[in-house]
This record gives structure tokens, sequence and C-alpha cells, in this order.
């Protein structure tokens, strides 16, 4: 009867621990592309980010981006 109940607990561990199993490859993998992608984006003020704001629609800028391209572009 005890030998049953440790088998039955070594079998949930991975269920119960979010460690052990694919689950976690996946968040890290999504953890690292985030990490990785943020990398890319021009800082804000830059050169760089000012001309790919002046190339997107003004339909789709938010507020912060409007403020920070008239702070950082226009009144350089």
């Amino acid at each position: 009867m005890l030998n049953r109940s440790i088998r039955t607990d070594q079998r949930s561990i991975g269920r119960n621990f979010p460690i052990a199993g694919p689950r976690f490859s996946v968040v890290a993998m999504a953890a690292l592309l985030a990490v990785l992608a943020s990398g890319c984006t021009p800082e804000i003020g830059s050169d760089a980010w000012c001309t790919k704001l002046r190339e997107t629609p003004k339909a789709d800028w938010s507020a912060n981006q409007a403020l920070d391209f008239a702070k950082h572009c226009l009144l350089k």
C-alpha cells in the first residue's frame, strides 16, 4: 500500500510543478522571443524612431507616441 502511494506521488510531480514538462519550454521560448524582439525596436527619440513614426500613418499613433514625437522629433 505504501509503495503504491509513493508511485502515485512521483507520477503527479510533473503535473504539479510548472517547471517540469513541455509547458515550461514553451513559456521559456516565448519569454526569450519577447526579450529578443524588444531589442530590435529603436529607442524613443532616436533618429531611427522618428523616421519610423514619420512612415506610419498618424491614425495609428497612440497619444504617448504623438507626445514623444513632438517632444523629441519636432522640438529638438
